[in-house]
């Protein structure tokens, strides 16, 4: 049985100097509600998926959050089961840790959002408003727009003229992007966090340019009145130029001298991947089309601009080791590299960057297959067949809004943590689906333990269904928005035009640091060139 313990227990935990995996198994919605900072994003929904990949050394120091709702008990019973061997669960979930007096934290990806509102405090980066830098666009001033955000991102919604440049790749490409020392560089994201860490990172590197961060990115672009641009593809180079290409490696062994950012050569890393007693993620900080093409085994595809932005997405483990991986002159590794270190982690490069003959895996990472394997799976036509003659119930155990953007005729919708609250009718079969297999395969575990029941899923998920040409329906407010614990409502409205929610969010951001300094256990150090 998992062990219970108190706030301050917990609290003395995260500041003692050895490894923790803070897992919070709430859904994302309760989670971006209110959590702890270090706190770490693993739905039970799919905890067997993300585990692995947020804490992949299963003798590590599990401490788990819930809402106090017996979540925590379910999660510590699976994990025991995949072969972890030290896990707490903290008495009273998340409201204990507020009860004690501790800080909590709205939002997600807090730890990256915080540390970007400290670098702007500390550095003072440049910025300017909208306003501004459409006067510059008017005015047709020597300037290149970056959108530090990624490539789908900058698609979907884009400054007029602005060009896709993943934070991470910007110390790399720049250099062709703006040969002239007099351009300047407007780095914009959607909001402040990757605006600014971009524009500090071309600043820290030494780049003779004038740099700014476009203030509140696209949503002060469009609170001043001004249209945004859809489907945009402009983006940098496949291949940097020769002059490109050595300027990026100048700069990259200066940001690496400059920040006394180490590194570690390959016998030494073959030590670090078989020690029992210490955490590693080795991450794979290229583009994605790199990384597919080939990468070092057991690596980890971590885009670094998204790794800066989001580091609980692939840290799990609080003073693990860190390895980054990129080709020659690790320019993008560097940059990456110098951002991590300031947050606190303890990260390393790969010496010399990695060759083509280590890349011998191809493909993305691929999550491990989880659930029960002879699970009884129906086709779309078999499942079509079987609600028309009302022999089975269908749930739909997928994210929230996509059952309300549409889901299986008469199909009923519950979440995994709460799916043993779900009414079952005695005699018909419970066929549950997702939009693959997988959210579906783990519920059924759940389910399985709690009804007699035959239990069943979809096979190929709803992706099968629709490609099936089968109907679906929607539904605009189911289920409500008191049930979908899996959403963050107030992020996202940001994005649907609310300007209300906008000016919020930005408020959020700005408001993170004194909520770092009342919190105390942040390890941010700023060095600024």
């Amino acid at each position: 049985m998992a062990e219970l313990i108190d706030a301050p227990t917990l609290k003395s935990w995260i500041n003692d100097g050895e490894e923790l995996a803070l897992l919070d198994v709430r859904e994302a919605g309760q989670f971006g509600e209110n959590h702890m900072l270090h706190a770490i994003p693993c739905p039970y929904s799919i905890i067997e998926i993300r585990a692995p990949l947020l804490a992949p050394r299963n003798t590590v120091r599990i401490a788990l959050i819930d809402a106090a709702d017996g979540t925590a008990q379910k999660a510590a019973r699976r994990l025991d089961g995949m072969g972890y061997s030290n896990i707490s669960i903290l008495d009273g979930g998340n409201a204990a840790w507020a009860g004690a007096g501790y800080e909590v934290f709205q939002g997600v990806n807090v730890p990256s959002k915080a540390f970007g509102e400290v670098v702007e405090h500390a550095a003072d980066t440049p910025r300017i408003p909208a306003e501004e830098l459409n006067a510059m666009m008017e005015a047709g001033e020597n300037m290149v727009i970056v959108d530090g955000r990624t490539p789908s991102e900058h698609h979907r919604m884009s400054i007029p003229g602005g060009i896709s440049l993943p934070n991470a790749e910007m110390v790399y490409r720049i250099h062709d992007l703006a040969p002239d020392p007099e351009t300047t560089v407007v780095v914009n994201c959607a909001g402040r966090t990757r605006s600014i860490i971009g524009a500090q990172a071309l600043i820290n590197a030494g780049l003779p340019n004038r740099v700014v961060a476009l203030k509140a990115g696209t949503m002060g672009w469009t609170l001043a009145g001004f249209e945004l641009d859809h489907g945009s593809n402009l983006r940098y180079p496949d291949e940097p130029t020769p002059d490109g290409a050595a300027k990026a490696a100048e700069y990259a062994a200066d940001v690496m001298k400059r920040f006394d950012l180490p590194t570690v050569d390959r016998d030494t890393l073959a030590t670090w991947r078989e020690d029992a007693a210490r955490t590693l993620f080795l991450l794979d900080v290229r583009a994605v089309e790199e990384f597919e093409d080939g990468h070092l085994p057991g690596s980890v595809h971590a885009p670094g601009g998204q790794l800066v932005q989001a580091t609980d997405e692939w840290c799990g483990v609080w003073r693990a080791r860190v390895v980054l991986i990129d080709t020659a002159p690790c320019a993008r590794a560097a940059i990456t590299s110098h951002w991590l270190k300031q947050m606190g982690w303890d990260v390393h490069i790969l010496y010399g960057g990695l060759d083509a003959s280590e890349a011998t895996e191809q493909g993305t990472s691929l999550a491990p297959r989880a659930g029960a394997p002879d699970l009884e799976t129906m086709t779309p036509v078999e499942l079509s067949s079987a609600i028309k003659a009302g022999s089975a119930l269908v749930v739909d155990v997928d994210h929230s809004m996509h059952y309300r953007d549409a889901h299986l005729p008469g199909a009923v919708w519950s979440i995994r943590s709460r799916i043993d609250l779900l009414d079952v009718p005695a005699g018909v079969q419970v066929v549950l689906y997702s939009e693959h297999e997988t959210r579906a395969r783990l519920a059924a575990i759940d389910l399985s333990e709690v009804i007699d029941n035959s239990v069943a899923v979809l096979h190929g998920g709803r992706e099968a269904w629709a490609a099936a040409g089968l109907p679906m329906e929607g539904s605009t407010d189911t289920p409500p928005d008191e049930h979908s614990i899996d959403y963050l409502f107030w992020v996202s409205r940001r994005h649907m035009g609310s300007d209300e929610a906008a000016l919020a969010y930005l408020e959020w951001e700005e408001n993170l640091p004194a909520q770092i300094v009342a919190d105390g256990d942040a390890r941010f150090t700023v060095m600024t060139r």
